[in-house]
């Protein structure tokens, strides 16, 4: 059953820190979540060849899983999550998933029995259900789908996970055209329309075998907006028009924990704090332990409410420190021993601040990101939260608003480029109607004909 959100979790912004969530998860060999300190989140690729049966890839894991968890203990860190995020080889044969979660909690078991270690194991379940040239996010390839969440559930993994894609075709269409409305449907009415779907059948597979249904990010349509606009040179995609994607998905992230899942959100969810606003449940969040991954303009101020602390994904192999899966969880462990150092001595909300005010004015992104800002797109959410397009519509206005305002300020310095694309965006939503029937109609005959491989079926309509 799917439940909305109509109030937010905190009675003010300052109320949110790291470490700190209204609703803790327990999860994994004796580890809870959000209850008062911070966690490392380790994320990992296998190399290429490792892929190529089931046999390597599982000894692959194995390797990847003993050299973090060594390292953990070899430097006192009292906790870890590692995440596996799966190849496509294991989304489309749950059983190699399955065993691959099962040689891991092995290993972890191994090393909380010995040493007492909190652990916990996270699968990312691939969203297979793409073909070459459409999404199928119904039919024979949903089934697969749902068989790898359960063969990794019955099999050791402790947290549950997808970066979803529903409402992709739509969404790529329109972020190249500077569609507003497009990127508006694709985000916030198809992709939470498809969240529902999922996540209703994911919590069903957590609770049936006792693990958590932890959360979504919006890795394919958010995220890549942010990497089009890329760096402060680049003129692909205005950085203004990729945060209003940001705001519309955190309506459309939103809806996992809605339709059962508990958290923790899952780290490329940049959008995790405004949720972590709205639902109160602990989210992990990457920043400037990602540049092995990937590059962005916010790298300390997402550490602000994390609960969880990751390095987004790094291919294993060796480097001078040991191999990349040692090097990382150890960076990552650093920072949380400060996150809660700082918790302990009574200095978390000084050091939240410095880390959100480190990235807030550097660019529209980290701006609207910022926890007291990100609060605010959250209620925008929450005022109208039963209904998938209004508050998505209302979390696209409101962040042109707060843009607003931090140009207003003089503090938020913006080019002619980033000006003139927030004032075209904000145009085209103050000129969209209010009736979400009536949007539902008009984008549905509109991206029928233009998007050919856009299939209505897809989303039960």
């Amino acid at each position: 059953m799917v439940k909305k959100y109509t109030s937010m979790a905190y009675a003010k912004a300052d109320d949110m820190l790291f470490g700190n969530a209204k609703f803790p998860v327990k999860a994994g060999l004796g580890l809870e979540i959000g209850a008062g300190f911070t966690t490392p989140e380790l994320n990992y690729a296998p190399r290429p060849q490792a892929g190529k049966s089931k046999d390597k890839l599982v000894k692959e894991y194995e390797r990847i899983t003993t050299d973090a968890m060594a390292r953990m203990v070899q430097i006192g860190a009292p906790s870890i999550v590692l995440e596996t995020e799966h190849v496509e080889q294991m989304s489309n044969n749950p059983e190699w998933g399955g065993a691959v979660a099962h040689a891991q909690k092995t290993i972890m078991e191994e090393y909380h029995d010995e040493y007492g270690i909190k652990c916990a194991l996270r699968h990312t379940i691939g969203d297979i259900r793409e073909d070459r040239d459409y999404l199928q996010l119904r039919g024979d390839k949903y089934t697969t789908f749902m068989e790898a969440f359960e063969q990794c559930a019955q099999n050791g993994a402790d947290l549950l996970s997808v970066e979803s894609m529903g409402g992709k075709e739509v969404f790529d269409y329109s972020i190249l055209r500077n569609d507003t409305a497009g990127i508006l449907f694709g985000i916030g009415v198809l992709g939470s329309m498809d969240m529902e779907m999922i996540w209703s059948d994911i919590a069903d597979i957590a609770k049936k075998n006792g693990v958590v249904a932890a959360g979504d990010t919006d890795c394919a349509q958010a995220n890549t907006a942010m990497f089009i606009a890329g760096g402060l040179l680049d003129k692909n995609l205005a950085h203004t028009t990729a945060i209003v994607a940001r705001a519309i998905s955190a309506a459309r992230s939103l809806c996992a924990y809605e339709s059962g899942a508990t958290g923790p959100g899952k780290d490329c969810g940049y959008e995790n704090t405004i949720i972590k606003s709205i639902s109160g449940v602990p989210i992990a969040q990457e920043g400037k332990t990602s540049t092995c991954a990937h590059s962005d303009l916010m790298g300390n101020l997402t550490m602000q409410c994390c609960d969880l602390w990751s390095n987004e994904s790094v291919e294993y192999h060796g480097e001078f420190g040991g191999t990349t899966v040692q090097c990382w969880s150890e960076t990552l462990a650093y920072d949380c021993a400060m996150m809660n150092t700082s918790l302990k001595l009574g200095k978390g909300k000084d050091l939240r601040d410095i880390l959100a005010l480190s990235d807030k004015y550097r660019d529209p992104q980290g701006y609207v990101l910022a926890y007291d800002n990100a609060y605010k797109v959250g209620q925008a959410i929450a005022k109208d939260g039963n209904n998938n397009y209004l508050r998505s519509k209302n979390a696209a206005i409101e962040c042109c608003n707060i843009v607003e305002t931090g140009i207003n300020s003089g503090k938020l310095k913006l080019t002619r480029f980033e000006t003139n694309a927030l004032a075209k965006v904000k145009a085209d939503l103050v000129a969209l109607t209010d009736d979400a029937d009536k949007f539902m109609s008009e984008n549905l005959t509109k991206f029928k004909q233009e998007v050919a491989v856009f299939r209505p079926e897809n989303y039960g309509l």
